[in-house]
């Protein structure tokens, strides 16, 4: 007892100094090998267990100790837990780097197997699979044979965690491990069930048929498992829903509002019917009621596994549930909170008008790092068709307000989330691009260009209806200096160089960048090209259309071929005398303004600096040179374009899974993806899908879920009942309210007589037993005398 006190008294002295030193000099000093492997060697376990801990804090400093592994083996067999859990970490670091010495220590391993503590069954059997050495790979699977049959569920546990490992060891014994892995599947602790379950994910996930007959009992333990074994059966359970429970829709009728006097059309009837809702499968159901509590985990990869099979699994009504706790999570640490909104896009794609009642969680706040307000601006824009016409003016507001902020990026995403809602909801276009044109004055160079940009972008979803903003773009050509936005203005006059005398600004426009044209940017040098070439073919086709207007011949001539041969002979005659009198009479016309206004553009093009500006404008040139190919060149200039759909940015993401690494990382993860992405299966057709009743269960399993909905005060007048029908069998048949006082003195009465006869009878019975061994004695008596007396004759 002293020296139990003594050693605690050292221990905690000596904790206690190393703590003070540890704050005020970091690091004790390193004893030397010798003085280390002395203490390892000691016969006091105090000194062993400072000789370990040493070892440890070397070893986790990444310093070498492969040198004490002979001293520390040899403690494997001491009866203290400590220094055992200290050499099992040694061991499951070292061991495979000298397996033959790991060797010797297995037979004191296996024997821990029988040891009473339960925790240091599981350690050994920890220790021994954690070993990686394959020569061992039968005595680790007849360890966990051990394990699996063993009272403590804590090592069952440890045992459902050595399958992996010894699967790795020894693939080719996977049969036996499979057996086991049925076991453990099946037990009734919910944590044995769960590393279970992180067990077969992977070594079989794709043995299905181990699942079915404990599907029902794994989704009741489901609420009670840790956050990691919720995790690897929600996994589980979302391939296993999509395998075997095939997708049933019916006819579903609709709510419909009836007319004054209470009748409805046929067509109502119709559109009520053709709406299908989908029927969901007995068991999956149950699923997705025990997912349900897990909405409200600590755990934020808990809550994101539970709305995936809620997105992937359930019906609408099952994913609005699963919304509020998704958006709960932006309340979060920064970066859970970028993960959660990667999956709230992902969601908002496939049904956006279900976080609209959240909306004003996606504002931008000022402490918002960048990779978290693209995301935010980018759900405010997927919502903003389905939102009310409140919340879409807050939404343009916030918009606005920070088109006006000053980096350069938020900028940007600002002006595109702006162009995105115009897109996405029509009615609201002329408020945004009047938000846009009033930005179009400012200084900033970066929110112009973005801004013309998107208003290009908007004029071409209507093009007749957007002349006059044309001219108002053109005016601003003398203040605007950004490169990108001069080209912008430049490229849409040219698409408007085609429309009406009256409002054609096209050629003024043109005559007023030829003069500036050399201290323009290259970006303008090359619209200012388009631009003249546009106007240019304009000018031909309309010569060629005059040019064209050639007296028509009467119907009579086209019916008669002689009056139509002398009709065409006079007209040419006619035509041939005009010219020459034309010819000889009027002076020669000068040149148009808009050819000569072409040639001088070329002609500043053919010695810019810029190699693609000469190319682009010899290209131009021997296109419009031959009259020929006016048509062609028409085709090539004036040729309508395509109106452009700007997508969302997480678009190229909407098919990866909820919650997936692949989702958050992109396109940046390669045309592959990351290493070790498995899509979502199918759903299986009907008629496919395994069959219900090997879902059934048996045994425990049935009595388990029949009790489960039993309460405690109907099980107590059940067995009440079955105590009253036993005692009426018993032969009394009386009701406690049918006696009366006479009643109960009659059987006290009764039974009191009974008593006395039976005891009576006991006593004739005892006396009678005396008599008869009495008799037997005498005889036995009898017997061994006429023995005796025979033996000596």
């Amino acid at each position: 007892m002293l020296e139990t006190a003594r050693d605690l008294t050292l221990e905690a002295a000596q904790s206690a100094g190393s703590t003070r030193g540890f704050g005020t000099k970091g690091t004790s000093k390193d004893l030397p090998f010798s003085q280390v492997k002395k203490l390892l060697d000691s016969r006091n376990d105090r000194e062993i267990l400072d000789g370990l801990r040493r070892v440890i804090s070397l070893m986790y400093r990444s310093k070498p100790c492969l040198p004490f592994f002979s001293p520390i083996v040899k403690n494997v067999a001491s009866p203290n837990i400590e220094i055992k859990k200290l050499v099992y970490i040694y061991l499951l670091q070292y061991a495979e780097s000298e397996p033959d010495l790991a060797l010797l220590s297995i037979n004191t391993i296996q024997k821990s197997l029988t040891d009473q503590n339960p925790q240091v069954r599981a350690m050994a059997l920890r220790v021994m699979s954690g070993i990686r050495v394959p020569v061992i790979s039968q005595i680790v699977s007849l360890g966990i044979k051990r394990g699996c049959g063993d009272m403590s569920p804590y090592v069952r546990k440890a045992a459902a965690l050595a399958i992996p490992k010894c699967y790795r060891l020894d693939p080719n014994a996977l049969p036996q491990l499979l057996e086991y892995l049925s076991i453990l599947l099946g037990d009734k602790q919910y944590y044995v069930v769960g590393s279970a379950v992180m067990a077969y994910l992977e070594v079989c996930p794709d043995r299905i048929d181990l699942i079915h007959k404990h599907f029902r009992g794994i989704v009741r333990k489901l609420v009670d498992m840790d956050e990691w074994s919720q995790l690897a059966t929600l996994r589980l359970m979302t391939v296993y829903a999509r395998k075997c429970f095939p997708r049933r829709t019916h006819a579903a009728r609709r709510s419909r509002t009836k007319n004054f006097y209470g009748d409805s059309s046929s067509d109502d009837e119709d559109a009520a019917l053709g709406q299908e809702a989908q029927v969901l499968d007995y068991d999956l159901e149950l699923l997705l009621q025990a997912c349900k509590p897990l909405l409200l985990s600590r755990n934020s990869a808990v809550i994101v596994a539970a709305v995936r099979c809620f997105l992937y699994l359930g019906t609408p009504e099952h994913t609005n549930l699963a919304i509020g706790p998704l958006v709960a999570l932006l309340r979060s640490p920064q970066d859970i909170q970028q993960i959660a909104l990667y999956d709230v896009v992902s969601v908002c794609l496939l049904r956006p008008e279900a976080f609209v009642p959240y909306a004003t969680h996606f504002l931008v706040h000022a402490a918002d790092a960048p990779q978290v307000w693209r995301l935010k601006l980018e759900i405010l824009t997927l919502i903003f068709p389905s939102c009310g016409i409140h919340m879409k003016g807050i939404i343009l507001s916030e918009l606005e307000h920070f088109t006006k902020a000053s980096d350069v990026e938020l900028v940007r995403e600002s002006v595109r989330a702006v162009g995105r809602c115009a897109q996405s909801d029509s009615s609201t276009s002329i408020r945004c691009l009047r938000l846009l044109l009033n930005q179009i004055s400012s200084p900033d160079g970066n929110l112009v260009a973005e801004s013309l940009t998107v208003i290009r972008h908007l004029i071409q979803q209507d093009p007749s209806s957007h002349t006059r903003t044309i001219v108002r773009l053109a005016k601003n050509l003398d203040t605007i200096t950004n490169p990108q936005a001069r080209a912008s203005i430049i490229w849409l006059v040219g698409e408007f160089a085609g429309v009406a005398d009256e409002e054609n600004i096209a050629p003024d426009v043109l005559r007023i960048l030829a003069k500036g044209f050399a201290s323009e940017s290259e970006a303008a040098k090359l619209q200012i090209v388009l631009l003249a070439a546009k106007v240019y073919v304009h000018h031909l086709n309309s010569n060629h259309e005059e040019a064209n207007g050639a007296p028509e011949l009467s119907q009579e001539a086209v019916a008669s071929p002689k009056l139509s041969e002398q009709a065409c002979e006079n007209v040419f005659r006619d035509n041939s005398e005009d010219s020459r009198a034309g010819t000889e009479a009027l002076p020669p016309r000068a040149e148009h303004p808009i050819a000569i206004l072409w040639k001088y553009i070329l002609l500043l093009a053919r010695y810019d600096t810029s190699y693609d500006l000469r190319d682009r404008s010899r290209l131009y040139k021997a296109l419009l040179a031959v009259p020929s190919s006016t048509q062609l060149a028409s085709l090539l200039l004036l040729a309508p374009k395509p109106v452009p759909h700007t997508p969302s940015p997480s678009e190229s993401r909407k098919g990866l899974l909820l919650g997936s690494g692949a989702l958050v990382i992109g396109e940046e993860a390669g045309p592959n993806g990351l290493p070790g992405y498995e899509a979502l299966p199918q759903w299986v057709e009907a008629g496919d899908e395994p069959d219900a009743k090997l879902r059934s269960e048996a045994g425990v399993g049935a009595e388990y879920s029949g009790r489960k909905g039993v309460s405690a005060g109907e099980m107590l007048d059940t067995a009440l009942k079955q105590h009253d029908d036993g005692r009426k069998l018993n032969g009394i048949g009386l009701g406690n309210k049918d006696k009366s006082l006479d009643d109960w003195l009659a059987e006290e009465e009764e039974k009191e007589d009974e008593d006395e006869s039976e005891e009576t009878d006991d006593e004739e019975d005892e006396e009678d037993e005396e008599e008869s061994e009495d008799e037997e004695e005498t005889s036995e008596d009898d017997t061994g005398d006429e023995e005796e007396h025979d033996k000596l004759v």
